[in-house]
């Protein structure tokens, strides 16, 4: 026999609350600023997902350095295994999931490299050991050890002990345009609210939709 007794005083499923945004950017930067308060690390973390030639997915977590109506920006090396499938086929998905919270956020969409004046503008926000691990690291590339690459790195910072880091030519960043964002929040008995936002082209409006958890 099921036992229902706990769901006789359950929480009713919600109304009037962020299922009743009708846009999505502005329902993400709140739900963001929430988590910047309680998350203990990296509330800017999110699963990058991309697919490689032969079509098998990959996914990694990376750090959401920025984002407006435009979309979400984040910043690596073009060579990197990331980089080379995203110039392959410039789609991606993004999840956010804040456990503190019990929310996740996911997004999907095309793909775009930034500007370099942005990447620039970026680099020269990250701290100099930082900024001279981007020039000493051959990201994804097979690494023969860890000595090889401090080894690199004291060498790079030997050139760079006085003054600016440059940013390296092959650094920089992509911003993923969603056609998709998806909000779901937690609720007993996994009766989850979700809501869905879509539009088929950037600028255009978005349509919502509220779906079964």
């Amino acid at each position: 026999m099921t036992d229902t007794t706990s769901m006789k005083h359950q929480t009713p499923l919600t109304s009037g609350d962020f299922t009743a945004a009708d846009e999505p950017f502005a329902l993400f930067e709140a739900w963001l600023n929430e988590a910047i308060k309680s998350e203990p690390n990296d509330p800017n973390a999110m699963a990058l997902a991309t697919v490689d030639p032969d079509g098998l997915p990959d996914v990694r977590m990376v750090l959401m350095k920025g984002f407006d109506t435009e979309g979400f920006v984040f910043y690596s090396h073009i060579a990197s295994q990331k980089g080379r499938e995203l110039a392959a086929n410039p789609k991606a998905a993004l999840l956010f999931h804040w456990k503190s919270l019990r929310r996740q956020v996911r997004i999907r969409g095309n793909v775009t490299p930034v500007t370099d004046a942005e990447a620039d503008a970026y680099f020269a926000t990250r701290p100099k050991q930082a900024q001279i691990g981007a020039w000493a690291s051959k990201q994804s590339q097979e690494l023969e050890s860890r000595f090889a690459f401090e080894r690199a790195i004291a060498t790079v910072a030997a050139k760079h002990v006085i003054g600016e880091v440059p940013r390296p030519p092959g650094w920089s960043g992509w911003r993923v345009t969603p056609v998709r964002i998806e909000f779901w929040h937690d609720r007993p008995f996994r009766l989850h609210d979700r809501i869905e936002f879509r539009r088929d082209v950037a600028g255009q409006k978005w349509s919502k939709t509220r779906m079964y958890p």
